[in-house]
């Protein structure tokens, strides 16, 4: 054989080598990123779960320091055993009502934000993180997938999205929607934009009237807000700290004068 053929032969190899090599390197690109975005939403549960145990730890602390001031007042007015035995149990049952309370808010809470990341795909996913927060929802979204650059016009990539927000929104009837833009601090002057908080305030404003317009949201459930550059999440010295500043944040909540209601109530009527 000659040296052309086993040259030739060589290079052919070596061809096949790299495209097989390009192929596993796509698969492994791909399944990285797919555990990337598992990883993302593990942290977001855990997050969350260690909010929910911080704050029962101060609920425990403030039940012991009312109970030691129970004592000490039983100690210094003479209270009878009973009567103290009694103001207890009435405090341990209404301790538990406000925890079936909590435990109930919190459900509906987690419920709403796994209906709603189940409902987007992948790649919006990528642009949409869902979290529950101290007992409230937050949807955030990027500006770049919402609005045409620079302007607080909604593009029509955003009408899907914004279609399934809306939709769960409109589930859950009991619950109130702030919307809420922020930006970063690069500043901006346009035809009737002045600066960032028009901006933000802006950008908020056409959410909403989305959600109600095209979407059918109640009006009444709805506010909108603008925080400007004075609510960022990172540091705006690079362009991913400002890429993550730029955002509308959809936060949902129980309404409060029906949840304060819930929490007034005797156990013996929440039932």
């Amino acid at each position: 054989m000659s040296l052309v053929s086993v040259l030739l032969m060589t290079s052919c190899v070596s061809k096949k080598e790299l495209v097989a090599c390009q192929e596993e390197n796509k698969a492994l690109q791909a399944n990285y990123m797919e555990a990337k975005e598992q990883l993302a939403a593990s942290n977001a549960r855990a997050t969350s779960l260690e909010q929910q145990m911080k704050q029962q730890a101060r609920s425990t602390a403030a039940l012991q320091r009312s109970l030691d001031k129970s004592l000490t007042n039983a100690s210094q007015n003479n209270i009878s055993i009973e009567k103290l035995v009694d103001q207890i149990n009435e405090s341990n049952q209404y301790i538990r009502h406000l925890v079936e309370v909590k435990s109930k808010s919190d459900s509906l809470n987690l419920v709403l934000s796994n209906n709603l990341t189940r409902s987007l795909s992948k790649e919006e996913l990528k642009e949409v993180d869902v979290q529950v927060l101290k007992g409230v929802v937050y949807i955030s979204l990027a500006d770049n997938m919402l609005y045409e650059s620079g302007t607080y016009t909604i593009n029509k990539r955003a009408s899907e999205t914004l279609s399934k927000i809306a939709k769960i929104i409109k589930d859950y009837k009991d619950y109130d929607v702030l919307i809420e833009g922020n930006t970063d601090n690069v500043p901006i002057s346009r035809e009737n934009i002045r600066n960032n908080w028009d901006l933000s305030c802006l950008r908020a404003s056409s959410v909403v009237q989305a959600l109600q317009n095209d979407y059918g949201v109640d009006p009444k459930r709805l506010t909108a807000g603008g925080r400007g550059e004075y609510n960022p999440l990172q540091p705006n010295t690079t362009e991913v700290g400002k890429q993550r500043n730029r955002r509308t944040q959809i936060i949902i909540t129980p309404k409060l004068d029906e949840f304060m209601e819930l929490i007034g109530q005797a156990p013996e009527e929440s039932k």
